[in-house]
């Protein structure tokens, strides 16, 4: 690794973007203008690092995990800190792990925290209806408590009643589409990119006009969903598989442990939303604390304060038995902490490249919105690439549609950012944190879940036509 790096850094060092980029006070757009494609290289290997080693080396990948994150990480930093200034590379680090990945890691560990100590106890058999059922459901509380809130909510309790079927990969696989992915569309709540539009001065409850959209997809999943599983169901029963009978003195009545912690859920939910109306509101709100330029601001500091809470009152309040009924480990959410900073830290190339220029992509049509950022949403993370085409949308200098901080943008693209940003992090593991966090989850309980490329193989097969559908309904 020692060479590789020093070989790459003195290439760096020594070609003409490095005396270019040595000039002081390059602006964001000027670092993605002068970074080379090939910079992305670092993020690449990261992917292909998640997507090889597990079918290879599985062992080796688990125990060395953090090694292989930490070298693609210092392959891009040490080369951009040469090129560009030891301050620029430490701005940015400053930045991706400050100003995005605190706040998202925190999240998903006060989601993952509390919905660990909710469990839905009772007598369900996994069957097709049951989990169409339980699809559905989670589907809608996507919106408002989150997709990771919804996801870790439900994931447990599906797995539960499909604990004596042999065939349920699918079960997990729809589950991503479904909660942890497309059911987050009609409030900001829901997934992080709407969140962005809403601090961009969308209104709140736009995002309802996403319902038609999210409808179409749901009824044509579920159905797919209800004959692939029908099916590994009758091979179950054929195979001898049978849940287990009780008798009636036995039987167990729906009903939820540590109910009390869906209190918490709603104090995290509100955190979410006063990041977002706080810095609107109050404008006192967006400043705060200040390091290389990076500013965490009081309303984040809020936010995370009001997480952390439920997080451990969640834990102080609620009895260990239920955590053991979930099976609870912190397994997933730290596969998750490990692999993404390395994701978000190797990223910022192709954020930096899309962000100077997205708009010389040509892009005029909502189609062409709805694919490229749906494309890049599925490997980059969504939020900013929703962002970049938000904001390469409102500088078309359209006179009217949606009214945002700055301009206007009309209603249909906004529908195919929104719709492409939230619905395709479902086409690979990366696409949305709650992906990882449901694949471990499944596999801590015995699930054998699809590899990288298996679980894209899914993806392509059952999603595309759907989004195919969307685009010619609602985006030509």
């Amino acid at each position: 690794m020692k060479k590789l790096l020093t070989g790459l850094s003195a290439f760096l060092l020594f070609s003409p973007l490095h005396v270019f980029a040595a000039e002081s006070g390059l602006s964001d757009t000027a670092l993605g203008n002068a970074l080379p494609i090939w910079s992305c290289i670092p993020f690449a290997g990261m992917l292909l690092s998640i997507a090889i080693f597990p079918l290879i080396k599985e062992e080796w990948w688990e125990k060395h995990k953090p090694w292989i994150v930490a070298f693609w990480s210092l392959l891009f930093l040490i080369p951009f800190a040469i090129a560009f200034g030891g301050h620029v590379a430490l701005e940015h680090l400053i930045e991706v792990t400050l100003g995005d990945y605190l706040t998202f890691i925190v999240l998903l560990f006060g989601l993952f925290c509390v919905a660990g100590n909710i469990s839905l106890q009772g007598d369900l058999a996994g069957n097709p209806k049951v989990n169409v059922v339980l699809l559905l459901i989670g589907t809608l509380l996507s919106s408002w408590i989150g997709t990771t809130g919804a996801s870790m909510l439900m994931i447990r309790p599906i797995i539960r009643a499909n604990k004596w079927r042999q065939r349920k990969v699918q079960i997990m696989v729809f589950f991503i589409f479904l909660i942890s992915n497309i059911g987050g569309c009609l409030t900001p709540v829901g997934d992080p990119p709407l969140l962005m539009g809403f601090m961009n001065g969308v209104d709140f409850f736009w995002s309802l006009h996403l319902l038609p959209v999210m409808i179409i997809n749901v009824i044509i999943l579920l159905s797919l969903f209800f004959l692939i599983d029908t099916r590994a169901y009758k091979k179950d029963i054929a195979a001898g598989f049978r849940p287990e009978m009780k008798t009636e003195e036995n039987r167990v009545k729906l009903h939820l442990d540590g109910a009390h912690n869906i209190l918490f859920l709603l104090i995290i939910v509100a955190g979410v939303i006063l990041s977002g109306v706080l810095p609107t509101t109050f404008p006192v709100f967006s400043e705060g604390l200040t390091m290389m330029g990076v500013t965490l601001s009081y309303a984040s500091i809020i936010e995370i304060a009001m997480i952390l809470a439920s997080a451990y009152l969640s834990f102080k309040t609620t009895k260990k038995e239920v955590r053991s009924s979930n099976h609870f480990t912190w397994d997933a959410i730290q596969e998750v902490a490990i692999l993404f900073i390395g994701i978000f830290i190797t990223m910022i190339p192709a954020l930096l490249i899309l962000k100077a220029r997205g708009s010389s992509l040509g892009l005029t049509e909502p189609w062409q919105f709805f694919w490229i950022t749906g494309a890049l949403s599925s490997f980059l993370d969504n939020t900013p690439t929703y962002l970049v085409f938000f904001t390469t949308a409102a500088s078309l200098g359209f006179s009217s549609g949606i009214q945002t901080l700055t301009s206007f943008i009309p209603q249909t693209i906004l529908m195919a950012i929104s719709c492409g940003a939230v619905f395709m992090g479902a086409n690979t593991y990366i696409g949305n944190a709650p992906n990882f966090m449901v694949r471990s989850i499944a596999e801590e309980n015995g699930i054998k879940m699809p590899s990288f490329f298996g679980y894209m193989l899914w993806s392509l097969s059952c999603l595309i036509p759907v989004f195919l559908i969307d685009m010619l309904i609602f985006f030509l």
